[in-house]
């Protein structure tokens, strides 16, 4: 329990050093930043309450928000992603799998992971960009940030995946 607790602080803080120090700075073509912090609250078990989940996205979040000067985005964002993320999870785990499973390609395997994966991402990023621009006036912008962000966030994931095997 308390080894496990250790392990998610550790993650925790290497994914919010990274995203602040390294990946809030990289701007591909002025329109797409990878999201890589998203990664903790994909990776947290399925056995996780959904309370427990919500409170690491809030902290995740805020603790982004601080050091990047975005007042409450990356925060509603995550969190948002964390109340959905039990449904996605049901949606795109095969049914044969165990009850609690940390999500990755060896436990869904290649496609449902991808899948999980691709669609929370879409899900995160659209939330967090359509709070960024607070308008519709310029939606084809906003769609296509938000599809770069996904593809170069999903590309990251499943590079850290790949280390990870």
């Amino acid at each position: 329990m308390i080894i496990t607790f250790i392990h998610r602080i550790g993650w925790f803080l290497g994914l919010v050093l990274l995203q602040v120090l390294i990946l809030n700075n990289v701007h591909i073509a002025g329109y797409a930043t990878p999201f890589l912090y998203i990664y903790f609250i994909l990776k947290l078990s399925s056995g996780t309450s959904r309370n427990e989940l919500m409170l690491w996205a809030f902290f995740l979040g805020l603790t982004i928000d601080i050091f990047a000067d975005t007042p409450g985005m990356n925060a509603a964002a995550t969190v948002w992603l964390a109340f959905l993320r039990p449904s996605l999870l049901r949606l795109f785990t095969p049914r044969d799998t165990l009850d609690s499973i940390v999500p990755s390609f060896k436990t869904m395997g290649i496609a449902p992971f991808l899948k999980y994966t691709t669609t929370s991402v879409f899900i995160h990023s659209l939330a967090l960009l359509t709070i960024e621009f607070f308008s519709f006036s310029s939606i084809l912008l906003l769609l296509l940030r938000v599809a770069l962000c996904t593809l170069l966030t999903v590309t990251c994931i499943v590079a850290v995946e790949g280390i990870r095997r």
